[in-house]
C-alpha cells in the first residue's frame, strides 16, 4: 500500500473523509480553516516579496493534491500532498510557508538576473505518514500551486516607525528595482525591492523618500512618494508605500531619511 492510500485510510478511519465519499467525489478536503485573526499589517507583511541572488534550497515542496483528477492549483482547506514526512521531521501541526521563486524567461537566478520570492500562503500539517505528509491551507496570499517550496513558518514583526522625517539624504541614492510577480509599477500600500540593505545603514523602520529624474537641464528631482522599511537584507531591502503623488517605477531614486 503505497503512503498516500495509507494516510486516506487513516483519515478514513478518523472520518475526516466521510463527507467526501463517495468515492466519484471532485476532491477531499481538509478542515475548514479558521478566518485569520492576525492585524492586517502583518499579513501584508508575511506576504511580501523578497529578492535573493542565489536559487534557495527547496528539498520540501508541495507534490499535488487529493483529487480524482491531477490538480496544480489549490485554495485554502484544500488538503496537498508533501514530499516528505516522520523521516525528514515532519509532524503533525507544524506550519510552513509555500513560496516560489519568479525569475525573467526561465533564466538561473544570478547577481545579474536575480530572483524575486514569491509568498504563495502557509499551510499546517494534518497528518503524517514516514515518507509523505498532508497539509491544509490555512491562508493565501495568491494561488497555492505543486512544486511551490515550503520554509518554516514564522509570524514577521511589523517594524515600529518613527513619528519624526529627518532630511532625505541624497548623496547616497539606491533605485527601486522590483515587486510581487517582477511587478514593475507601485501605488500606494504597494510592496517593492530596493539596492540597499544593512550594508547600507537600513534598517527595519527606515524611512525613504522616492524621487524620479525628469531628465530636464536645470531641474530638481521630483518627490514621487515615501516608503519604509519593512524586510531588511544585507544588500536588498522590502519597502511599502505610504505615500504616492504618482506611480513609483522600477529605475526610481530613493534617499533614506536619516
Amino acid at each position: 500500500m503505497t503512503s498516500t492510500r495509507r494516510l486516506i485510510h487513516r483519515l478514513l478511519a478518523a472520518g475526516l473523509l466521510a463527507a467526501s465519499l463517495p468515492v466519484q467525489a471532485a476532491a477531499q478536503r481538509g478542515p475548514a480553516p479558521n478566518p485569520s485573526v492576525l492585524p492586517a499589517d502583518v499579513l501584508a507583511l508575511a506576504c511580501a516579496p523578497t529578492m535573493v541572488f542565489e536559487a534557495p534550497p527547496t528539498p520540501l515542496r508541495i507534490t499535488g493534491g487529493q483529487d480524482s483528477f491531477v490538480r496544480r492549483v489549490f485554495q485554502p482547506g484544500d488538503l496537498v500532498t508533501l514530499n516528505a514526512g516522520t523521516d525528514n521531521g515532519i509532524e503533525v501541526g507544524q506550519e510552513y510557508y509555500v513560496r516560489r521563486v519568479q525569475v525573467t524567461g526561465g533564466r538561473a537566478v544570478t547577481r545579474e538576473t536575480p530572483g524575486m520570492i514569491r509568498t504563495a500562503g502557509w499551510i499546517r500539517v494534518y497528518a503524517v505518514d514516514d515518507r509523505m505528509a498532508l497539509a491544509t491551507i490555512t491562508h493565501a496570499c495568491d494561488t497555492i500551486e505543486a512544486d511551490d517550496y515550503l520554509e518554516p513558518f514564522v509570524l514577521p514583526t511589523v517594524a515600529a516607525v518613527s513619528a519624526e522625517k529627518p532630511k532625505a539624504q541624497r548623496g547616497n541614492y539606491g533605485r527601486v528595482l522590483l515587486g510581487t510577480d517582477r511587478r514593475a509599477s507601485f501605488g500606494l500600500g504597494d510592496f517593492f525591492i530596493v539596492d540597499r540593505g544593512s550594508k547600507h545603514g537600513v534598517e527595519p523602520g527606515a524611512q525613504f523618500v522616492i524621487y524620479r529624474d525628469k531628465r530636464q537641464p536645470e531641474s530638481f528631482l521630483y518627490e514621487l512618494g515615501e516608503a519604509v522599511a519593512v524586510d531588511v537584507k544585507p544588500e536588498t531591502s522590502t519597502l511599502r508605500v505610504t505615500l504616492s503623488r504618482d506611480a513609483l517605477s522600477a529605475g526610481d531614486f530613493v534617499a533614506i531619511r536619516k
